[in-house]
């Protein structure tokens, strides 16, 4: 897969976002917490209206991963405002990568995040920056194989369970 296979998201992608924005996330996570919480994060989450307003935030941008015109995967980028988080306008957030899981280990997500190094060195930034839980060992090891190390952590709220997740950064300069 190379970069011809990723595609900008926008108004007219919400449907199909909303698709792998629900399939990716309930396979990364259901195994591991509860039905009632997984299901209260992603009907709160993945609404039209809300992925429309991330969308059309000229501070974040999707590119999806595509597949013989399927969506197997998607990056969402944040920077200035849209972060959720530092907000250091020196600094891009990888907000999410997620690729379908019957495409893991097929270097979708290192395409996806190839993309994201792509457009935080074209923006001229410091670092790029994120937040992984730190019960997801496959996307933590993903990290620190791409020369992202620890810096902090944060607690994110997750139904009525509060999650830790580590915060990691990659230098660009």
């Amino acid at each position: 897969m190379e970069n011809s296979m990723l595609k900008i998201v926008d108004t007219d992608d919400i449907h199909a976002l909303q698709n792998i924005a629900k399939q990716t996330f309930f396979e990364t996570f259901a195994p591991h917490n509860t039905a009632e919480n997984t299901e209260k994060y992603m009907r709160e989450s993945f609404t039209v209206e809300k992925l429309m307003v991330e969308i059309e935030n000229p501070n974040s941008v999707f590119y999806f991963a595509m597949l013989e015109n399927e969506v197997i995967g998607y990056l969402k980028i944040n920077s200035r405002n849209a972060q959720t988080e530092l907000k250091d306008r020196n600094a891009l957030e990888i907000e999410r990568i997620y690729v379908s899981k019957d495409f893991h280990g097929k270097n979708i997500g290192q395409v996806l995040y190839d993309k994201a190094i792509e457009i935080a060195k074209e923006k001229n930034m410091d670092f790029i920056w994120l937040g992984v839980w730190e019960k997801n060992p496959r996307a933590i090891q993903f990290y620190k194989k791409n020369g992202f190390k620890e810096f902090d952590q944060h607690v994110f709220q997750f139904g009525d369970e509060e999650q830790t997740d580590i915060m990691m950064k990659f230098e660009l300069k």
